[in-house]
């Protein structure tokens, strides 16, 4: 069991009354894709990190005012370069990294590390391979082709370009924390080489950005899935912007309210109460 104290140092000990037993699940900022070169085609942005904690395990001080920072999306590239890293989140000392930007022809091919890594992007002077991902919470970037690689998603690695066509992201991972079954932490596509015929790859989990096949890469989306964004097809095409993270507090409904700041948005459900930051803030459990 893990007992997060006003030290924000986990100790094992058993429940407390003087504690609150929670799940939790923190979520990095989703990396952007990439822009590059007429000469190939560019990666898809990594997802952030998918790291979850069950109340049987963890249990969190009471009148303690414990920080939770929402990391931000990787921007898609608008000049020619990688994509943005996303931005870490965190709830206390659990932390949880953001995800790599893809890759970019004649710039910066090789995809970025991060919790999940970005797409390899192709062409001059050298095809690019995926970012390193980080285990236990994301998977590498695909390779490209001729097209892009996809980033990596919490679930899968990223696809690998194929000919012209750009990777799929990698998949993501359901959670049902918030109330709803959601995915979060997906790849974004890799873009097409488009002057060959080439499509871009599909985003990861239908969360991630699509790869661009005759524009621009697709914006990760919904909001606060922690995805990556789509590589910029050949040509000098921009990059999707990756979607912010998310940090999700939920315990049961027989505890007090705990006082917030950040204006997450609170719900009692299923037996639960449910605290969903979208934005950076405190949280003091009573």
């Amino acid at each position: 069991m893990g007992y997060v104290s006003a030290s924000n140092t986990p100790t094992v000990v058993s429940p407390s009354p003087d504690a609150v037993a929670a799940d939790f699940l923190v979520v990095g900022g989703g990396g952007g894709g990439g822009r590059g070169t007429s000469a190939g085609s560019q990666g898809g942005g990594g997802a952030g990190g998918f790291v979850t904690g069950a109340a049987s395990d963890y249990f969190f001080a009471k009148n303690i005012s414990f920080t939770v920072t929402v990391g931000a999306k990787g921007s898609g590239a608008t000049t020619n370069t990688g994509g943005g890293t996303g931005s870490p989140s965190s709830f206390g000392n659990i932390f949880s990294t953001g995800g790599g930007g893809g890759g970019a022809c004649g710039e910066i091919p090789l995809g970025r590390n991060g919790a999940s890594g970005g797409g390899g992007a192709s062409g001059d002077p050298d095809a690019g391979t995926g970012g390193l991902g980080q285990s236990g919470i994301g998977n590498n970037g695909g390779n490209s082709a001729t097209g892009g690689g996809g980033g990596g998603g919490s679930s899968a690695v990223g696809s690998n370009g194929s000919g012209a066509n750009g990777g799929a992201g990698g998949a993501g991972t359901s959670s049902s924390l918030s109330g709803s079954s959601l995915f979060y932490s997906a790849g974004g596509g890799g873009g097409a080489y488009y002057a060959s015929g080439g499509t871009g790859g599909a985003g990861g989990s239908s969360i991630g950005g699509a790869g661009g096949t005759s524009g621009a890469g697709s914006n990760a989306s919904p909001a606060n899935r922690g995805s990556g964004g789509g590589g910029g097809r050949d040509s000098a095409v921009n990059g999707g912007d990756g979607s912010d993270g998310v940090v999700i507090i939920r315990t049961a409904d027989t505890y007090a309210t705990a006082t917030t700041t950040g204006s997450p948005t609170v719900t009692t459900s299923g037996g639960y109460k449910i605290y969903n930051f979208a934005a950076s803030g405190t949280i003091t459990f009573v």
